[in-house]
């Protein structure tokens, strides 16, 4: 048995590095040649991953079974990496242009190899995403089969094991819809690229650039913390990567500053939740959303581009008052920027690059590919950051299993997505929406943040957007909310779940870093994320989401009412501004704050100046009480 685990297991663990490797050069072949067709690249693509998900990631650790049993079951996982390859094997080399399986119905090997891809699919979910998603996808296939058993206000046709197969597996619906289309092309480029980013060490100097752009100031390691999300976090495509990523650096800063634990974790996860809502790259969801709305990705980055300022703005207020209201100070010794800027600055080239190639309308997945060798190129500029074959290597291969997780989770989300197509359930559960919320705009966003967050513990970001954006965004746009503006909106919800009790990922994440209670670590998360919620809010009843309709003049009011509603809803949770604020100042800034959302103009603008006076005269008040005390 010893012989087994120190030979056997360490050859599959070298042929699972070798297999991601070459996964990763076949996306890069495929991006820039773009020679295999949507009906194989997609299988191929999906066989390969589903394929090193059972190689990588067994059923059960070592400790938690026998060696024999764990011997077995790695065997089944090797047994099943094959089936997984013969299965999507045929389904890319199904001949899509006889159109006898539409008349006489698959043969059944191909309907074999579609059940065995939709169970595969299904565990390496279970593997990488966990169970709830599992369920989601279940209860839909569920009612894809057996709809017709339910009542009529919710049935419907009731579908065959074969019509199933054939609508989800044989088509580019389904398993292979839009979701895993995006997720295998371009997300995955950008995926690499992150990954690239971490071995060459760009992803360290953000963090040094951030300590020497904010440590200096009070609370510097926090605020460091946010800048250092908000340059990062975009990239990495996931909140809780980040957070671990830069937490194990700001964290233990902040707490050796003054900031509670919980605090300390709280800030992290909100910050690094803030990346993916960032451009250039805003994760995942963004590419998925260019799918889904036709809508240029150029022109969604740039209508991104001041939400996400006004988030970090929202978040690093908060920072700033929870240091005000402890006292805390700036970091005593904070490198020069300009000493960072000389040791890292060829790292902004790829940055540079991949922002004015998206701006230029280039292709997503040919401008991820040019990043990766911009990235690449700038570290070998430079003496000091030049990389060597193993850390190329090493790059290459966390790339394609860091992109394990997004494909599993769409290609599950795509199942849901057909089956509201298939079933017709898109229609009926917008009707139902718009039934329960009595045609109230403001109740509907209530409810697509309520499902956010449930969908959020269980789901990925990016799946969770899937999922709501077909059920949401037509509701929100009956009510007259602009495709765009509907489908940013669910965007950002979605992200919520991870700042949010009682299951908040993020948090939890920090909160393991900084040894503080997970659950205190989530309220901390969730306050100090509120632009999460008050920014999409806006989306919704202003012009914050500018379009060709609007003039400039409502797109800068839009703005400077959401500044106004974030200081007030911050002034009147933390009891303070400039100075510490009485229960009266604090009940008229929330009143205000919620005004703010639902007047039209010229009444939302002199809210606007109602904040600002108030706001500018607190400041005066603190001038005043410092010279008084000097």
């Amino acid at each position: 048995m010893g012989k087994f685990n120190t030979s056997a297991f360490r050859h599959l663990a070298l042929w699972a590095g070798l297999i991601a490797v070459a996964l990763s050069v076949f996306q890069i072949w495929q991006g820039l040649t773009a020679e295999l067709s949507a009906t194989v690249f997609r299988p191929v693509h999906l066989g390969w991953v589903l394929a090193l998900v059972f190689l990588v990631k067994p059923a059960f650790s070592r400790e938690q079974v026998s060696s024999s049993v764990y011997r077995a079951l790695r065997t089944l996982d090797v047994l099943m990496a094959a089936l997984a390859v013969w299965a999507c094997a045929r389904i890319a080399v199904f001949d899509y242009d006889d159109i006898s399986f539409l008349m006489d119905g698959l043969q059944p090997l191909d309907e074999w190899a579609g059940i065995a891809t939709i169970l595969l699919l299904l565990e390496t979910t279970r593997r990488m995403v966990g169970m709830t998603m599992v369920v989601v996808a279940g209860v839909f296939i569920a009612y894809a089969l057996f709809g017709d058993a339910l009542p009529d206000s919710v049935a419907s046709k009731g579908f065959s094991v074969e019509e199933m197969i054939r609508f989800h597996i044989f088509s580019t619906n389904g398993v292979f819809g839009a979701p895993l289309a995006i997720a295998a092309g371009v997300v995955f480029i950008f995926v690499l690229f992150g990954a690239f980013l971490q071995v060459t060490g760009a992803g360290q100097f953000f963090i040094d650039a951030a300590f020497a752009v904010a440590g200096k100031y009070r609370g510097g390691p926090a605020k460091a913390s946010v800048v250092a999300s908000a340059a990062l976090g975009s990239i990495s495509g996931s909140a809780i990567a980040n957070t671990v990523t830069t937490g194990a650096l700001t964290i233990p800063m902040m707490k050796k500053l003054g900031y509670t634990p919980a605090q300390a974790a709280g800030i992290e996860a909100a910050a690094s939740t803030g990346g993916q809502i960032m451009p250039p790259v805003m994760g995942a969801g963004a590419f998925v959303m260019a799918q889904f709305t036709g809508i240029a990705y150029s022109d969604i980055l740039l209508v991104s581009i001041v939400p996400a300022i006004l988030y970090f703005g929202c978040t690093l207020l908060y920072v700033h008052l929870m240091a005000t209201k402890l006292g805390l100070q700036g970091m005593e010794i904070t490198e020069k920027i300009r000493t960072v800027m000389a040791q890292g600055w060829h790292f902004l080239l790829p940055l540079v690059l991949i922002t004015a190639l998206l701006l230029m309308s280039y292709s997503p997945v040919m401008v991820g590919i040019a990043g990766c060798g911009a990235i690449l190129i700038a570290a070998m500029l430079r003496k000091h950051s030049m990389i060597s074959f193993a850390q190329f290597y090493e790059g290459m291969k966390e790339g394609a299993l860091m992109a394990l997780p997004i494909s599993v989770a769409c290609a599950t989300a795509g199942i849901v997505v057909g089956v509201v197509g298939q079933t017709g359930l898109g229609l009926q559960f917008t009707q139902f929406l718009l039934a329960m919320s009595g045609g109230y705009l403001w109740s509907v966003l209530v409810m697509v943040a309520l499902a956010a967050v449930v969908l959020g513990m269980g789901l990925p970001v990016t799946a969770a957007y899937i999922v709501l954006s077909v059920i949401a965004v037509p509701a929100m746009m009956k009510l007259g909310v602009s495709l765009l503006a509907a489908h940013m909106i669910v965007f950002w919800l979605s992200q919520t779940s991870n700042v949010t009790p009682p299951i908040a990922l993020a948090a939890f994440a920090g909160a393991g870093i900084a040894g503080a209670s997970p659950m205190a670590s989530a309220v901390q998360a969730f306050k100090l994320a509120q632009g999460f919620f008050i920014i999409p809010a806006m989306m919704a009843f202003s012009t914050l989401i500018w379009t060709a309709d609007e003039s400039a003049w409502q797109y800068v009011s839009s703005i400077l009412a959401t500044v106004a509603l974030i200081a007030a809803v911050a002034g009147g949770i933390e009891g303070r501004l400039a100075t510490r604020l009485n229960a009266l100042v604090r009940a008229v800034l929330l009143v205000v704050g919620t005004a703010l959302l639902f007047v039209p103009d010229p009444y939302r603008t002199a809210l606007v100046v109602l904040v600002a006076v108030m706001v500018t005269a607190d400041i005066l008040l603190a001038k005043r009480q410092a010279a008084a005390h000097s």
